[in-house]
């Protein structure tokens, strides 16, 4: 028997005739699992000599690893695991990159001490580092978590996550028309002469900066010179209320009142619900921390990532995105999104922006051009599908090409109309199935117009059609998932149980995707 085919050792205290037919047996049971035979052997070890641990591993398929699972039923269906597999419960569960790991990699870091830094999670935010914490916490530390090696995030050469490219705003415009609630801008950057390479369906890091305003009213109220200005506007978040903040507030206080204002946070931090840095300073105006100590228990300003929003081949040297700018109204402040209303009201044409290329891994169009596909992609989340239909039309490819896109109103807030004209008159795209909620009493959604459309939607999946999802995680994408569902079961006769099936054999061959957050 050749070495890879022993998987018993010899050790193992059977027979010849008993290790062979275990042997046999153990071959044949990996050859099930969907690996080869040399994915038997655990690290170079034999299955039977792997520690118990390593082969439980080998069986795990994180079921609840699924962002539109709530965080308290993951944690539950973690409630048994070791602190590594809780702290990735407790993580935004989309694999996004955004902290230079993944979820698995991420969680597995903390739990064995080598990250320290909780708040890399961008799309769980608060509600993940506070949860990480407490998990630590309630584990004693990652010291004694016994969380074993961690997979560290891969080393980066180049422009990267941690080396940005300095590229030029070329120029950005908004895509909403007049008397929309909402503002999007389409953005077009200059990526010549840095090497930098990307294909549909990646995603963009972009670096962003502090407003002046803010800047100047957070350094006000904490008595800062000018010298800590540049800091504050391109290396510190201003919206995150850390811990460690609070912390040097309440040591430099001499005020009862504050302080124990400040330990009311720190036991509880809902109550800071909706708080920012500067909201906090003004609420403890007695505190005078050094500068040094303010700026270092800032949080890090993180990077934020965009689905690209254009095809290379279409416009070669550039790199589109499609950007909603956030701003509301809290109290008598406005806050801003910090990325978003950069790129919409802070970065004139030919201004410097720090991005890098953040790498999909699977979301992009079909590998065969005649395949059918369908994409969803309600308000921004057109954005990489207009990047697929570009690419589509640059290549000729001759697939079937469908877009279910909804927004509010038709009349503003159609996204890249002339453009999605162009290419129905061009026949690049073959449907379009539209769901503007404001425009009628009752609210329509992208979901809703599959259900109406159920009977073609099914003969498209049928006949081996990719579906692709971009845009909101927990609402949106959730809808979306049930609806897909409820079409295979009814208009494609599977049933409830049928219907998962064909889905997660779509997953499996790559043809059900999401770029969700």
């Amino acid at each position: 028997m050749s070495e890879l085919m022993k998987l018993v050792p010899d050790s193992a205290p059977f027979n010849d005739e008993q290790r062979a037919w275990l042997n046999g047996f153990l071959a044949g049971w990996v050859g099930m699992q969907g690996g080869d035979l040399g994915a038997g052997m655990a690290n170079g070890t034999a299955l039977l000599d792997a520690p118990a641990e390593a082969v439980e591993e080998e069986e795990e398929d994180f079921d609840w690893h699924d962002p539109g699972v709530p965080m308290d039923d993951r944690l539950e269906a973690t409630k048994d695991k070791p602190l590594k597999r809780k702290l990735m419960a407790a993580m935004a569960q989309l694999d996004c990159g955004a902290c230079g790991y993944i979820c698995q990699t991420y969680s597995e870091a903390i739990a064995s001490g080598e990250e320290s830094d909780l708040t890399l999670c961008s799309p769980g935010g608060k509600e993940t580092s506070k949860m990480v914490k407490k998990l630590l916490k309630e584990s004693g530390g990652a010291e004694e978590a016994g969380g074993g090696a961690a997979a560290a995030a891969p080393a980066e050469t180049g422009w990267s996550r941690k080396n940005p490219f300095p590229a030029k705003l070329v120029r950005g415009f908004n895509l909403n028309g007049e008397g929309s609630a909402k503002y999007t801008t389409h953005v077009e950057i200059d990526l010549e002469g840095s090497g930098l390479e990307y294909v549909v369906g990646d995603s963009l890091g972009v670096y962003p900066t502090n407003c002046d305003d803010l800047v100047a009213d957070v350094a006000g109220a904490v008595g800062l010179n000018g010298e800590v200005t540049p800091a504050l506007k391109s290396e510190k978040d201003l919206a995150d209320v850390s811990e460690e903040l609070l912390e040097v507030l309440e040591k430099s206080t001499k005020d009862l009142g504050e302080k124990i204002k400040i330990k009311g946070w720190l036991s509880d931090d809902s109550k800071l619900e909706g708080m920012d840095v500067l909201d906090v300073l003004r609420s403890v105006p007695k505190a005078e921390p050094s500068g040094e100590d303010f700026l270092d228990s800032l949080s890090p300003l993180k990077p934020r990532l965009y689905s690209i929003s254009s095809s290379p081949k279409a416009h070669p040297g550039q790199v589109h995105l499609t950007v909603g700018r956030v701003s509301w109204a809290a109290g008598e402040r406005t806050r801003k999104g910090v990325a978003s209303t950069m790129l919409a009201d802070r970065v004139d044409e030919g201004a410097e922006v720090k991005v890098f290329v953040h790498k999909s891994h699977g979301f992009t169009v079909p590998s065969d051009p005649s395949a059918p596909m369908i994409m969803c992609g309600p308000g921004t989340g057109i954005a990489p599908f207009r990047a697929f239909l570009e690419e589509r039309d640059a290549t000729k490819a001759p697939g079937d090409n469908w877009l279910f896109f909804g927004d509010q109103k038709g009349d503003t807030d159609y996204l890249y109309r002339d453009q999605i004209n162009d290419w129905v008159e061009a026949g690049v795209l073959n449907r379009v199935s539209t769901a503007f909620s404001r425009d009628q009493e009752k609210k329509v959604y992208v979901q809703h117009r599959m259900l109406e459309e159920a009977e073609e939607l099914w003969a498209w999946l049928d006949r081996g059609g990719y579906f692709f999802v971009c845009g909101d995680a927990k609402r949106m994408a959730a809808d979306v998932d049930k609806a897909l569902h409820e079409v295979i079961a009814g208009a494609g006769g599977k049933g409830a149980d049928g219907a998962k099936k064909f889905i997660e054999e779509m997953k499996s061959d790559g043809r059900y995707s999401r770029d969700v957050y």
